[in-house]
């Protein structure tokens, strides 16, 4: 390659939001370059679908590909703890859009995105590093290095930072700030699960939803099941880091510990097979200085993670995306664009939506509003639009004033 190149949008990785963003700006015959420092498929969390990713799917042209993609249909959300259960269907709820979604194993879906991509025209160099970036000229330039470790030098119009929890423009610009929630760690694995549709029967668990369950003995402490097709699932728990110096530094030890702790899932996993394969994270939650300039801007992970618990990172991700390229859209047809107003405002809309109501499950305020057991049908269809990820659709007052309304749903919900 020569050592300098040039395109009008190079975004960085080739996840969800990276697919998706470049699907768009393709369509308007916009020239970007996708550089995914790994190969695919690879393994990633967030696996859970919110529907409102459909909507997203389907301004990418990609909507179709992954309805056929063969993943576990979802319709939505189970909560468990102790002797308490409530479930949200997605389909009742009060925000126009699709009620039903997918649990995909990231590997081959972010794949199929990838691969979507490329079929409408978009170059993904797998292995292509980003080590370097120079923002302050009139057109930002990235220094890469390829799958050989050769380095090369691409000057675009625009940076889109899709890079997941890789952050790369936050790390290279020194944008990083803490998020202001407190820190917490995610340990999960895949299970071949064993569960017969009479075992499921008999413990009234739904395939087609993901179930949260809360620790029994720790309100602050929760578990995701997240099932998929041919009898595997994923399971995870997320505590402080001082909730897990209890349990054996072995993840899988742990994680089996864990689940036998829970009543429901010890029934239903009595003849589960946990994978040899682990994963941790911690210190997930992230925030940064400012989302965008006129030069880049961050798309979901690389810029804002709250907390796995209502499956929202997929969603910000993929709404970032598409507010990204159309913000960009508008930009490359010669219209004066202001990325604070047009793109970071809006885009925080919903995730200070979702902040609020993983903020309330934390401090148990919405753990109290889920687990009520005589809900107003019209507040919980609201609330369902929340949970199926509709959290910028303003006309739902839940999302228009989310801290209010949920302090003062939760104290009518404590009262009775």
């Amino acid at each position: 390659m020569e050592r300098m190149q040039r395109t009008s949008v190079v975004i960085i990785g080739a996840g969800p939001s990276g697919s998706v963003a470049s699907a768009i700006l393709k369509q308007h015959d916009i020239d970007c370059v996708i550089l995914e420092r790994s190969t695919f498929p690879r393994f990633s969390i967030g696996e859970s679908l919110l529907p409102a990713c459909m909507e997203s799917l389907k301004k990418a042209n990609m909507f179709e590909a992954v309805n056929q993609g063969g993943f576990q249909f979802k319709n939505g959300a189970a909560f468990r703890y102790q002797n308490q259960y409530t479930h949200f269907d997605f389909t009742q709820k009060y925000s126009d859009g699709e009620g039903t979604t997918f649990q995909v194993p990231r590997g081959p879906f972010d794949k199929l995105l990838a691969d979507e991509a490329q079929k409408q025209g978009v170059p993904i160099r797998y292995q292509h590093t980003v080590t370097q970036v120079d923002v302050e000229r009139d057109k930002p330039c990235l220094t890469v290095t390829d799958e050989v470790g050769v380095e090369y030098h691409i000057e675009a119009d625009f940076i889109l930072d899709a890079s997941g929890y890789g952050r790369v423009l936050p790390r290279l610009l020194h944008l990083e700030q803490p998020s202001g929630l407190p820190p917490r760690i995610a340990l999960f694995t895949h299970v071949t699960d064993n569960i017969t549709p009479e075992l499921a029967s008999e413990l009234n668990y739904d395939r087609n939803k993901i179930t949260i369950y809360v620790h029994p003995d720790n309100q602050s402490v929760w578990y995701w099941l997240i099932p998929f097709t041919h009898g595997r699932c994923s399971v995870g728990v997320v505590g402080s880091p001082e909730f897990f110096e209890d349990y054996p530094q072995d993840e899988i030890a742990a994680l089996k510990q864990l689940t036998r702790e829970e009543p429901h899932l010890k029934l239903l996993f009595r003849d589960a097979e946990f994978c040899h394969m682990s994963g941790k994270i911690g210190g997930y939650s992230a925030n940064v200085k400012h989302l965008a300039t006129d030069n880049y801007a961050l798309l979901g992970n690389a810029g804002e993670f709250l907390d796995p618990v209502f499956s929202s990172g997929v969603t910000i991700a993929m709404k970032s995306a598409e507010m990204a390229a159309e913000t960009l859209i508008r930009k490359f047809n010669g219209e004066q664009v202001d990325w604070q107003k047009e793109y970071a405002e809006p885009l925080m809309v919903g995730v200070n939506t979702f902040r609020a109501y993983v903020e309330g499950w934390y401090d148990s305020r919405f753990q109290d509003v889920v687990f009520y057991e005589n809900a107003n049908p019209e507040i919980k269809k609201k609330i369902s639009s929340i949970l199926a990820g509709y959290a910028w659709d303003t006309t739902n007052p839940y999302v228009a004033s989310p801290e209010k309304r949920l302090k003062t749903l939760a104290e009518l919900c404590r009262n009775g």
